[in-house]
């Protein structure tokens, strides 16, 4: 498929109701509203299209931006690639998700993830947070920098309520990985949930909360899934 012919299906496919959903949560225009099970079956059909994703990725539309993470193939993407990404993400969507997922699946994924946690802009800073919690859940214990992951851990629980408001959500989703993820680092992740306690963040209205982070690493812990990692970081 073109990427002509993929913009032209999702924009039949856009949801007047989902759309709306979506710049309820910060979305912004061009969006078509597509549900994420309908851009799966496009993904289905064309599978991997690095070349295809690249271009769908370039057309701004926030719908095709997160197709582009599902159909692109990591090993191929180039830092320069993934710079650019970062910084022309439309939303939360892409820039706390597909960025982040396929990142973690690139050779660069550690080494972008700690330049963009330092970034003023905060939608960057977020995708680099995204970036670290998705390398917890999907790299097996022994190819993860544990002294690197503790000091994350201690930065967040020094910095979090003081950070911007999607780096906050973004930073308790990484102390959620760590802690039911990384099982060297378990005990420290759950006991800076504890210490961090509830995080506020703005959710624009909707009716979304933020996880407590101490409860989801017990739910992980009870249903027996903790130190299980994902075999693809992209869901």
């Amino acid at each position: 498929m073109t990427a002509a012919e993929v913009l032209a299906e999702l924009k039949k496919l856009g949801n007047p109701t989902i759309k709306k959903i979506l710049m309820n949560h910060s979305a912004k225009e061009p969006l078509f509203g597509v549900k994420v099970e309908d851009m799966k079956k496009i993904q289905k059909r064309v599978k991997v299209d690095h070349a295809l994703a690249l271009e769908l990725f370039d057309s701004g539309v926030g719908d095709a931006q997160y197709l582009a993470g599902l159909i692109a193939d990591p090993p191929q993407m180039t830092k320069a690639q993934l710079q650019k990404w970062v910084k022309n993400a439309t939303w939360g969507m892409v820039g706390e998700y597909t960025i982040p997922w396929v990142a973690s699946e690139s050779r660069f994924g550690a080494e972008l993830a700690r330049e963009w946690i330092d970034s003023a802009k905060e939608d960057i800073a977020a995708s680099g947070w995204s970036t670290f919690a998705s390398l917890a859940m999907l790299k097996p214990d022994s190819e993860l920098d544990l002294v690197e992951m503790e000091k994350l851990l201690m930065r967040v629980q020094k910095e979090i309520h003081t950070a911007p408001n999607r780096v906050r959500y973004v930073m308790n989703g990484f102390v959620i990985a760590v802690g039911s993820a990384v099982v060297p680092l378990a005990a420290k992740a759950k006991a800076v949930a504890k210490a961090v306690g509830k995080v506020s963040v703005d959710m624009g209205g909707t009716a979304c909360k933020v996880p407590d982070a101490a409860e989801y690493i017990a739910k992980i812990e009870k249903a027996g899934r903790a130190g299980r990692k994902r075999k693809s970081a992209r869901c």
